[in-house]
């Protein structure tokens, strides 16, 4: 039998962030992985350059049941942190849009560091072992592995959500959360392509891999950012952004044209000053050329000879155009967790489980979702940082 302080399951950012911390306070840590290398969602992310936190992290980017509870984690573990700590091994970084951070040497850097910072503060870090079972009593958890059996005083789920299960992920912490009687909102798939019926698809299939600056919004949410068209629907940071908001049933509106106030008073204007010019030539000069001739295939003519009442349709078109996704495309696209462990049976300052001593949850698996741009990453620095100060 081995013994610990505290085993961490799951070696991904939260579980790395959580090692490295509580063993830098001197306790006997144990940090398991059930693939064969820690941090494969890492150095996926954003395209392998790592867009590792962001420059705006604001409670207000995070999604859950109880807004208030990612406040004090991201408080006491900021953006300016996990920046010192990359900085001391030399990496270096570079903000692109939205204040999303990017490191320049890479995911792998990120990484790497995690692990420099895991082994010289004396954690034990085992890939390819599987749990098994988890039971609790008097005072100790112990675990059924394929590494053999293993105990501690505490232990910490940091195995995330069941997004992009190809990379490994599963219900894991639902499950250990079930056992030991701590709720779980239901987990849906977040940052995720949306999808729609036959007609609109076919409709789109002509403009797959054009992308448009625009406002998508849902209900009072809207975002700024790029749509991507696809063969099966749509995607892009906008609509990305939006999934995670939008429940099945609602509409999603798009606006085309985001640097122009009015679009039927613009159309008008363009129908004064060049009555000859086509729809399609107006719109060739402020949508992508694919994307203006598909619209204007419904008006097809001269502006002179357009109504007030096509041009407004046509403004409609533009700048609130109205779609009803029929889904998304699953937790295989998602790129992270909507939902998960109830925060409402969670310390928000520890992390702790309120019925169950010495558990705790950590990072994705917990009911806390950011935005994209980095703000997942910045809650599993965040939530492990937190955690690993009560360890």
């Amino acid at each position: 039998m081995s013994e610990y302080d505290v085993i961490i399951i799951g070696a991904g950012a939260a579980g790395l962030m959580c090692a490295l911390t509580a063993a830098g306070r001197g306790k006997k840590v144990l940090l398991l992985e059930h693939s064969k290398k820690a941090g494969a969602k890492i150095l996926i992310s954003g395209g392998g350059r790592c867009n590792f936190t962001n420059m705006d992290v604001v409670p207000s980017a995070y999604l859950s049941q109880n807004p208030h509870f990612a406040k004090s984690a991201l408080s006491r573990y900021t953006h300016w942190d996990f920046i010192e700590l990359i900085s001391k091994h030399g990496a270096t970084w570079h903000e692109k849009t939205l204040g999303q951070l990017f490191c320049d040497q890479g995911a792998g850097k990120i990484l790497d560091i995690l692990l420099t910072e895991c082994m010289t503060s004396g954690v034990t870090l085992k890939t390819g072992v599987k749990v098994d079972a988890v039971s609790y009593g008097p005072d100790k958890y112990w675990l059924k592995t394929s590494d053999g059996a293993l105990s501690a005083e505490k232990l910490v789920i940091a195995t995330g959500g069941v997004s992009i299960p190809k990379m490994g992920a599963t219900g894991f912490a639902y499950e250990v959360a079930a056992q030991f009687g701590v709720p779980v909102v239901e987990p849906e798939p977040a940052l995720v392509p949306l999808v729609f019926d036959t007609e609109t698809v076919a409709a789109m299939k002509s403009l797959a891999g054009v992308a448009a600056d625009c406002v998508v919004s849902c209900g009072k949410t809207e975002f700024r950012e790029n749509l991507l068209f696809t063969h099966r629907g749509l995607s892009g940071p906008a609509i990305l952004q939006i999934s995670s908001y939008w429940s099945l049933g609602q509409d999603i509106k798009v606006n085309l044209l985001p640097n122009i106030p009015d679009a039927f008073d613009w159309l008008r204007e363009q129908k004064a000053e060049r009555p000859k010019s086509t729809v399609k030539a107006v719109l060739n000069e402020v949508l992508a050329e694919r994307l203006a001739e598909a619209i204007a295939l419904s008006w097809p003519g001269n502006l002179a000879d357009l109504p007030n009442v096509a041009l407004k349709e046509i403004a409609k078109r533009l700048s609130a155009w109205r779609l009803t996704p029929t889904g998304s495309e699953g937790f295989k696209k998602a790129e992270v967790t909507r939902g998960g462990v109830s925060t409402q049976a969670l310390s928000s300052k520890t992390m702790e489980a309120n019925n169950q001593k010495g558990l705790y949850f950590i990072g994705e698996c917990v009911d806390v979702t950011g935005w994209l741009g980095g703000y997942n990453f910045q809650w599993a620095w965040a939530s492990g940082h937190a955690c690993a100060q009560h360890l």
